[in-house]
């Protein structure tokens, strides 16, 4: 896969190219990453990307010219060829007032050959940027963070794990919380068998591999159903075409009796 990120702060994503499994990735080249500075098209002495914004108020807009111009070397950087060439890569813009980055959406963008990450600062860029540039505006969530920068890293971190070769087990992402039918991930314990007074389940150490995953598939669900309820409301469920199994009506049924207990 081939990534290119239009950054100010192309130093911060060393934290993904020096550490843990997205350095690996990089090293093996199971992902190329470019890094775009808009300052270095900024066509002035002083390299400024941003001005003030019509209309007044406070804070910088970052300009068209340079971000145009950084956006084209970005595209160029992760071009394929032959038929990969054809496909224009997806820009996506990494702002408070994208759509919220979930796992399916991480999913779809984690099967593109190339993508290009967009990073705003200051008050954000040029809207005409957006309405021309951008084919895809993505959040973290309902907040407000100083740039892109993070949510590039949080993005690519997501995508990266889902690059064959990525992990060491390649069955674990799809065990991961939001991943496979979409609810949180079941309770993981390790040795020692008993720590504190507190022991492992016995069921994880009966090697009754058909009702470990029993167990498992409950926990997964309890653990949804407290923490996080809303992923099994029908809507929802609908909306991501899941339907529950027979085995998860009698046990969501019953976890919800105990809860109402």
């Amino acid at each position: 896969m081939r990534v290119s990120v239009v950054t100010l702060f192309p130093e911060m994503f060393t934290a993904l190219t020096d550490s843990g499994i997205t350095r690996r990735a990089v090293e093996r080249h199971l992902l190329s990453l470019a890094l775009v500075n808009p300052r270095d098209y900024a066509g002035n002495k002083h390299g400024s990307v941003d001005d003030k914004p019509y209309g007044g108020g406070p804070g910088m807009v970052m300009s068209v010219a340079p971000l145009r111009s950084a956006l084209q070397v970005a595209r160029l950087a992760v071009e394929g060829s032959g038929k990969a060439q054809e496909k224009k890569p997806k820009v996506v813009y990494l702002t408070p007032q994208g759509q919220p980055l979930k796992q399916p959406l991480v999913e779809s963008l984690a099967k593109e050959e190339s993508l290009v990450l967009l990073c705003g600062r200051y008050e954000g860029i040029d809207e005409r940027v957006v309405e021309s540039d951008v084919d895809l505006e993505v959040s973290l969530g309902d907040y407000v963070i100083s740039g892109g920068e993070l949510a590039a890293m949080v993005l690519l971190d997501a995508i990266i794990r889902l690059q064959p070769g990525a992990l060491g087990d390649e069955n674990s992402a799809g065990q991961d919380s939001f991943s496979g039918r979409g609810w949180l991930d079941y309770p993981h314990f390790t040795r020692p068998e008993t720590i504190d007074g507190q022991d492992v389940p016995a069921v994880l150490l009966s090697g009754d591999h058909a009702a470990i995953a029993s167990w498992r598939l409950e926990q997964a669900l309890k653990k949804t159903l407290l923490k996080r309820p809303d992923l099994l409301e029908p809507q929802v469920l609908k909306n991501s075409g899941v339907e529950l199994s027979k085995q998860e009506i009698e046990i969501v049924a019953r976890l919800q009796a105990d809860l109402n207990d």
